[in-house]
């Protein structure tokens, strides 16, 4: 028996003794395993019930039919509470003959066939309306044993869908320094069908892939996935290394797995959107950080200075993760001035001083100006006029003077 009186909230009993009114209902899914594992839970409330999508709508009118075809909705509740529970009818799979999803979906009206299609056993336990685990296939010992097991065969669940090898990679990750670890047959079942993966559409391969990256032990759940072929799988051609940055943004693992390749970042990118479906911003930020990939830190106050006007915040956190640049990050932090982020010289007043015209000329000129401004933290303008006569800008070749850029 399983004390749910304590963990669910008045909403959670709310939403199920409505779907028990008119039906059976269950709780399923990652709440089962918190309250088995560690008395509580963060997760998400998902509910398995025999009522069908519509049933369930009629019921709870602010409904989102996210997946209805597959019997999945999500329940919401009037008012401002903003919280969901994913709702599934009870499911008995046809065949998978593609690989990536069933060819036929049949409702059912019994649990033990609904947990008997699950990918794990770990996934396919149930707490029913009593507060009873229903547990068929050892889902709560393989818990306490810290393994990730296939339900029945495991050759048959990787065949069914191929994406079942990367949950199974995601489902190792418990807090952080410490693993699940994989049953001997799915580990086989995996190596045997990873060729699974290439069914997989690249939208749902990234998804589990930025949760990988995100996990309390990403690293330790890589080197495993590059044992057994996995990452390769995906990575194609790509060169991987895996080194450990500790707690870093999950693009930022990706990108230093990647470093190790002689593209530039723009190429690096295309070969990578042939790989996974990562958005613009995190394409851009993989880029950002490969071309800057055997950068030298110069720890001068210039450059710090520069560091702190020129990039954003979200660049500035990014390349220092990357790198695990220590010494430059604790100055960084350390210095605690306000520089002044408009050029006190524009480029009207640099043309009445110098006589140079508008163009390239001036814009280098002005660019290189305020990098000196910055570099010193100048504020007053006749101290940036004197520096103007000072510098060679008459006979020197203005495409090599310094560029307002970081590094």
């Amino acid at each position: 028996m399983v004390d749910t009186k304590q963990h669910l909230t008045s909403e959670d009993n709310l939403v199920l003794n409505q779907l028990r009114k008119h039906g059976e209902a269950w709780i399923v899914g990652g709440w089962v395993r918190d309250i088995l594992l560690m008395s509580d839970s963060n997760s998400d409330l998902d509910i398995a019930t025999t009522l069908l999508p519509r049933e369930v709508i009629e019921i709870f009118p602010q409904t989102i039919p996210v997946g209805e075809e597959f019997g999945t909705v999500m329940v919401r509740l009037e008012g401002d509470s903003g919280k969901k529970w994913e709702v599934t009818t009870l499911r008995k799979d046809g065949s998978y003959g593609d690989g990536r999803r069933p060819d036929n979906v049949s409702f059912g009206t019994n649990i033990m066939d609904d947990l008997a299609r699950r990918d794990f056993t770990i996934n396919a336990m149930a707490i029913d309306v009593d507060g009873k685990l229903i547990d068929i296939f050892g889902g709560e010992n393989d818990l306490r044993l810290n393994i990730v097991k296939a339900v029945g065969n495991a050759e048959k669940r990787i065949e069914e869908d191929g994406l079942r090898i990367l949950r199974a990679f995601r489902f190792l990750d418990l807090e952080e320094n410490n693993l699940r670890s994989l049953d001997a047959e799915l580990e086989k079942a995996i190596k045997k069908n990873i060729d699974m993966l290439e069914k997989v559409s690249r939208e749902r391969i990234t998804e589990e892939i930025r949760k990988i990256l995100a996990s309390n032990n990403p690293y330790d759940i890589l080197m495993k996935m590059q044992e057994l072929g996995t990452l390769s799988n995906i990575m194609g051609d790509l060169n991987i290394e895996i080194k450990d940055l500790g707690v870093v943004e999950p693009m930022v693992i990706l990108a230093r797995l990647l470093k190790n390749n002689n593209y530039d970042g723009e190429h690096l990118s295309e070969i990578l959107k042939e790989r996974l479906k990562l958005s613009k911003k995190e394409i851009r930020k993989i880029s950002f950080l490969h071309e800057n990939r055997n950068l030298k830190f110069d720890n001068s106050i210039g450059s710090i200075r520069r560091f702190q006007v020129l990039l954003s915040e979200e660049q500035k956190l990014a390349i220092l993760q990357y790198h695990n640049e220590m010494d430059f990050s604790e100055k960084y932090h350390d210095m605690r001035e306000n520089i002044n982020m408009r050029p006190i010289l524009d480029g009207t007043k640099i043309s009445e001083i110098t006589g140079i015209k508008p163009g390239r000329k001036l814009g280098l000129l002005k660019d290189w100006l305020f990098r000196i401004q910055i570099e010193e933290n100048i504020n007053q303008e006749n101290k940036m006029i004197e520096i103007l006569h000072d510098i060679d800008w008459n006979d020197s070749d203005f495409e090599s003077w310094p560029k307002l850029s970081w590094p």
